[in-house]
């Protein structure tokens, strides 16, 4: 298993020790993907003191090394640790600002910790509704080009390219794949992302909000998918405020708020104890 992430500074003193990888899902013959121990991020946020000068008196702050006023530290993830293992579906759920996105940003290599560390067997995908596409290039050009960043060959590519338009329907109105991405709605450039990205096996893949875009018969596409690449032996990551599709797609959840795992266990048991709280 590969480390992608190393120790970094220690975190705050207040911050306990790292505590036991958790029971739950640790069964000997299942073979471990990602593994997080006592993981701390910490985003610096850089204010922009009397907010004069803009640019240039942040060049000449750059230039003269001098600090910019008003840096402030937010601890957007306080020593998470669990472990996901080869075919497990996993819901991260939590109110907006929990740090369900920076966990995953973390497990995908993007964000090195503050303190702890993130193993991970084979190389994690990360799907976001933001995922980089080129606005300026057609539908068609973009599943080429998404599918070669993924490690597919040119012929895997052709071969595909039909599933992929039209698991993601945006024909269904008209020949969009011919159009700039920029003519897209929000809605249909999600779709594409998705079903560029799970046109793919992959070892650990991970989807933040991408169910929440189109209509329902999408979202069952899309479900259906997530239970074909955990029976290729994948694990899944998804990150959702639509508890419904949660508890379709995933059977087991972890629930973080503010930055700390609260609940990690069954999806009926969690999601309930999560909805009993926003009560």
């Amino acid at each position: 298993m590969a480390e992608t992430t190393v120790k970094h500074p220690p975190a705050p003193a207040s911050e306990p020790a790292p505590s036991p990888v958790p029971e739950y899902g640790t069964a000997d013959d299942r073979t471990p993907t990602v593994i997080c121990d006592n993981v701390h991020i910490v985003y610096k946020v850089h204010g922009g003191g009397s907010g004069k000068g803009g640019a240039t008196a942040a060049l000449q702050r750059i230039v003269r090394r001098k600090p910019s006023a008003g840096v402030r530290e937010v601890h957007a993830v306080k020593g998470v640790t669990f472990v996901a293992h080869k075919g497990e579906a996993i819901g991260l759920i939590g109110s907006n600002g929990s740090g369900k996105s920076t966990l995953l940003r973390a497990v995908a290599g993007l964000l090195p910790p503050a303190a702890g560390r993130v193993y991970t067997h084979g190389q994690p995908s990360l799907l976001g509704v933001n995922a980089a596409l080129m606005n300026d290039l057609t539908g068609e050009r973009n599943v080429v080009l998404g599918g070669l960043a993924m490690g597919m060959s040119r012929q895997e590519v052709r071969d595909r390219y039909p599933g992929i338009v039209e698991f993601s329907g945006i024909n269904e109105k008209g020949d969009f794949v011919s159009l700039p991405m920029r003519t897209y709605s929000s809605g249909m450039a999600a779709r594409l992302r998705f079903s560029i990205a799970a046109a793919k096996s992959h070892d650990v893949l991970m989807i933040d909000e991408a169910l929440a875009t189109g209509d329902r018969a999408f979202q069952k596409r899309s479900e259906a998918r997530i239970r074909e690449l955990r029976a290729e032996a994948g694990t899944v990551f998804l990150v959702s405020h639509n508890n419904t599709a949660i508890r379709d797609t995933c059977d087991r959840v972890l629930w973080l708020e503010k930055g700390e795992l609260v609940m990690d266990g069954p999806t009926d048991e969690v999601v309930t104890a999560y909805e009993k709280s926003a009560k």
